[in-house]
């Protein structure tokens, strides 16, 4: 992941700051910055979303293709994940892009296993015969901290805005069976997305922890927290990262931050979709893609 190279006094004062619950950008230690959110930015898939937090600059795209559902599984759809680290960073530069991409696609594989977060039955055509399969593909543009969270705020965005065609199976008098897709591009599925979880990071600086950190403040934590929340404030997910370590008590207190901060920000990301999705067409589209 990309890093910050910081003296001993830089790191002491953020450090000291935090204790105060006054960060170096004014936040306080449960704040977010400000957040960016656009859908529909990319034509040629079936859902798209762009999200800015702070430096950190977050593409997805989601491409419905028409599969085999699994075998344990002959009744619902699924997703698969690719995430390309093409940033900036030195450091993302082959290899290491490469691990922290995979290390994304494992994450997200994990927060979406949850059996309700998304209605994968709904994605079944023809059972153990044809599926719809979601791809989704992240694009990390710019790291400026704390990409996780950007990037689960993101795949939420590109799951609301996708538009499934509706398709229908018919079967002549051999039995032979033939899909119609509908030609109405209205007639489509959307997808409930009320229940899809968001992460939540939380990095343990000094005696206290902080959400959404720089990279400088991840340069002066050892050991964070991610936590997938839903809407309702349920956690799905955990799975600590950093090789400091964290007792007990820190991590329930990160817990019931990050279910507090969670429901927060399903509620600030839904609004933020519903007021986009009211203006329709007529919308001003103001991403580099617009």
């Amino acid at each position: 992941m990309a890093s910050v190279v910081l003296s001993e006094a830089e790191k002491v004062y953020i450090v000291h700051g935090v204790q105060e619950d006054l960060r170096v950008d004014g936040r306080g230690c449960e704040d977010y910055r400000c957040a960016e959110v656009e859908t529909d930015v990319v034509s040629n898939t079936s859902g798209s979303a762009r999200v800015k937090l702070g430096e950190t600059d977050i593409l997805v795209g989601i491409k419905a293709e028409m599969g085999t559902p699994k075998f344990d599984k002959p009744d619902e759809g699924y997703l698969e994940f690719f995430v390309d680290c093409s940033s900036n960073s030195p450091e993302l530069e082959g290899r290491g892009g490469e691990e922290l991409g995979t290390d994304i696609a494992n994450t997200l594989y994990r927060v979406f296993s949850c059996e309700n977060s998304v209605d994968l039955k709904s994605l079944c055509i023809n059972p153990k015969e044809h599926c719809w399969v979601l791809y989704v593909d992240v694009l990390l543009l710019e790291c400026g901290g704390n990409i996780f969270d950007a990037i689960s705020i993101a795949v939420k965005a590109a799951l609301f805005n996708i538009r499934i065609p509706k398709v229908r199976v018919l079967e002549d008098e051999e039995g032979t069976k033939e899909i119609e897709l509908s030609d109405d591009p209205y007639d489509c599925i959307r997808l409930n997305v009320d229940e899809v979880p968001c992460i939540v990071t939380l990095s343990k600086i000094g005696y206290r922890h902080v959400v959404d950190a720089t990279l400088q403040e991840e340069a002066c934590s050892l050991a964070s927290l991610l936590i997938s929340v839903t809407s309702k404030g349920a956690i799905t997910s955990m799975k600590k990262v950093g090789k400091g370590s964290l007792d007990p008590e820190s991590i329930f207190e990160m817990m019931e931050t990050g279910q507090r901060v969670g429901k927060s920000l399903h509620i600030a990301l839904q609004k933020i979709l519903d007021e986009e999705e009211s203006l329709g067409t007529s919308r001003p589209k103001v991403g580099f893609l617009g």
